[in-house]
C-alpha cells in the first residue's frame, strides 16, 4: 500500500523554524529518525519510507503554502495514490500549541494551503493532521505570527510533539484513520 504524506510549509531558510512550517519540521524529524533524505523532485523536496509493509512517500512542497495543492495533485496522480491515503500536515491557530488532531475531513478554516488542496482536488474529504500553534496575536497580525519563529518554551517541546505526529502517521498508514483519531487525538 502506497500513502503520500504532505507536510506543509515555505521553502527558504527564513522561515525554517516558523510556526507556519510545522508540516515541514515533522517531516524532517521523521527523516531524521529514519536515515532517509530528501531530494528536489517536481513541485516538492521527496523522500520515501517504507514501514510495516507500507509505502510512505513524503513529499514538502516547494509551490510555497498558499500552493501546496499544485504538488500534492501532481504527486497523488504520479505514484497513482487514492485520495484515502493522502495525509496531510498543517499548523491550525484554532488549536492550543501543541494540540494534535487527526482528521478524515473538513473546511480550510481559512488557511491558504488547504484551500489550495481543496481547489485542486475538487474536495474537502482527504485528511489532515492539524498541529495547534495557538492564536497569540493581536488583531490582523495573523501573518506576522504564523511566519515567526517560535518561543523558547515552545521550541523545547517541540521534539516530544513532533514524535506524536509522527506517531499518529505511522498510525494513519497501519491501523487507520477512525482508530488513530480514537488513540491520539486531544
Amino acid at each position: 500500500m502506497k500513502y503520500l504524506i504532505a507536510g506543509l510549509g515555505n521553502i527558504g531558510p527564513e522561515y525554517e523554524i516558523t510556526r507556519h512550517n510545522i508540516g515541514f519540521l515533522v517531516l524532517d524529524r521523521l527523516a531524521d529518525r529514519n536515515n532517509i533524505t530528501f531530494s528536489l523532485q517536481r513541485h516538492a523536496e521527496k523522500a520515501e519510507l517504507k514501514y510495516k509493509g507500507r509505502q510512505l512517500h513524503l513529499i514538502k512542497p516547494t509551490t510555497y503554502m498558499n500552493l501546496s495543492g499544485k504538488a500534492i495533485a501532481y504527486w497523488l496522480q504520479e505514484l497513482d495514490i487514492p485520495r484515502q491515503n493522502l495525509l496531510v500536515i498543517v499548523d491550525d491557530i484554532a488549536l492550543p500549541f501543541g494540540s494534535l488532531r487527526l482528521r478524515g475531513k473538513g473546511s480550510a478554516a481559512g488557511h491558504n494551503g488547504l484551500t489550495n488542496i481543496e481547489q485542486l482536488l475538487g474536495t474537502q474529504e482527504y485528511a489532515r493532521l492539524r498541529f495547534g500553534i495557538d492564536k497569540d496575536f493581536p488583531k490582523g497580525r495573523q501573518v506576522d505570527y504564523v511566519l515567526s519563529n517560535f518561543k523558547a518554551e515552545e521550541y523545547q517541546k517541540l521534539p516530544d510533539l513532533m514524535d506524536k505526529a509522527i506517531e499518529m502517521i505511522f498510525g494513519f498508514c497501519t491501523i487507520g484513520l477512525e482508530r488513530t483519531m480514537s488513540q491520539h487525538n486531544d
